[in-house]
């Protein structure tokens, strides 16, 4: 189903959501819960994320790990993808599968990937996904393997998690177990033993957002999980903590280009 130039649709994979777009909308920083790979189908994209300002051009693999934060804006007027974001659970399944080992840390170590058999794969892939090609679940599940392999393996790898101190983590573990908890600037610098300010100076460096930016963030992603269960948007809106369904409406089409309504009668 649509929204402007946004389709979601039914995956025949379960813990996958395949998205596709044309859009000229600039996204601001944000994060997502769960891992994402795709392609640039036409167009440019710009995008600034803690691995640098890159930039994906048609027939570039682009990709984004949950909770790393980044933006996103056309190059031009416009730019099409196609992207299938996976729950983390899936990924590390798939890893265990793929195994030995090898890999490390779970994680896509670049943004931007020119790899044509990467895209020829997502190409492929997509229209199975969704159940627009003849279903061949064996060919499915080892294009599957074959992509998260692939792209775990491309690029130098990167560090970020082990980059983030211990007692911000603690602080960020406060806002991940329970977004919709009112916590004040107090809350958290307390539990990382730090003053306000040092505090803020510190959770910004190691995550690449303010505290409340980051709350934001787990907040929206905990009202999408949420309808996507079928809960109503104001009873998502008021368990993930946001003040009225216009504040969350408001932020799910900033982060996501869509309402949370399209979100919810594309999934239902």
């Amino acid at each position: 189903m649509k929204s402007g130039q946004f389709s979601i649709y039914r995956s025949s994979v379960a813990g996958v959501e395949a998205v596709r777009a044309e859009t000229g909308h600039s996204f601001p920083k944000h994060t997502h819960d769960q891992f994402g790979i795709g392609v640039i189908e036409a167009g440019a994209q710009a995008s600034l994320s803690g691995r640098g300002m890159v930039r994906a051009e048609a027939g570039d693999v682009i990709s984004v790990n949950p909770n790393e934060v980044h933006d996103g804006m056309p190059v031009g007027e416009s730019r099409a993808w196609s992207m299938l974001y996976f729950d983390p659970r899936l990924i590390a399944d798939l890893l265990r599968d793929i195994g030995e080992g090898r890999f490390g840390a779970a994680e896509f170590p670049s943004p931007v990937m020119r790899n044509n058999e990467m895209a020829a794969c997502l190409k492929t892939l997509f229209p199975l996904v969704i159940g627009t090609a003849s279903q061949n679940a064996l060919l499915r599940d080892g294009l599957l393997l074959s992509l998260v392999a692939t792209a775990m393996g491309e690029g130098p790898g990167s560090s970020r998690d082990a980059a983030v101190p211990a007692a911000i983590s603690r602080a960020r573990d406060l806002i991940d177990d329970d977004p919709a908890a009112p916590l004040t600037l107090a809350d958290l610098a307390d539990s990382c033993g730090l003053s306000n300010f040092q505090f803020l100076r510190a959770f910004a460096k190691a995550t690449g957002l303010t505290p409340h930016a980051y709350l934001l963030q787990r907040r929206i992603q905990e009202a999408r999980r949420l309808i996507a269960m079928g809960t109503s948007l104001a009873e998502a809106a008021f368990a993930s903590g946001f003040a009225d369904q216009s504040h969350m409406t408001r932020t799910f089409v900033r982060n996501f280009g869509l309402s949370p309504g399209v979100y919810a009668a594309a999934i239902g």
